[in-house]
């Protein structure tokens, strides 16, 4: 298996994503890998780490996931790999619900989600984002 972490999906990605046909309620499930030091797109200076500038974001996007209907789930620092391979593990897990697609486009074109991205953009060396649906799998009684 080939893992290609990246900060912005291509145009393909995004037509897959959304033109799924698929709707409902979905968890979002986002590895995220941090920079060493931040990288602002405007060369500001700064002294913030990548996990540092994510985290004015991740604190900011609070606000933008509620306002949309999505609700935060479990977020951590990635601690160890069990089982698989991978050449470098991600530094964070984190989860979140979110009632549709619509939600979470909209979500995205917020000017407040606008703002915030930036400490994004900065923290990230890349990430995993994936889309989950609630399972029957090992559910008795159905």
């Amino acid at each position: 298996m080939r893992v290609i972490n990246q900060t912005v999906p291509s145009a393909a990605q995004m037509q897959e994503f959304f033109g799924s046909g698929e709707d409902g309620p979905f968890v979002m499930v986002n590895l995220l890998k941090f920079k060493t030091r931040a990288e602002y797109a405007d060369g500001r200076d700064t002294d913030l780490t990548g996990a540092e500038a994510y985290a004015i974001y991740g604190a900011a996007v609070q606000k933008c996931i509620a306002d949309v209907g999505a609700t935060p789930g479990f977020s951590g620092v990635v601690t160890g790999l069990m089982l698989g391979e991978v050449e470098d593990n991600w530094d964070m897990v984190a989860l979140v619900e979110y009632p549709s697609l619509e939600a979470f486009r909209t979500m995205m074109t917020l000017p407040e989600y606008q703002k915030i991205a930036v400490h994004r953009s900065a923290g990230l060396a890349g990430q995993l984002n994936i889309r989950a649906k609630a399972s029957s799998l090992g559910k008795t009684g159905e």
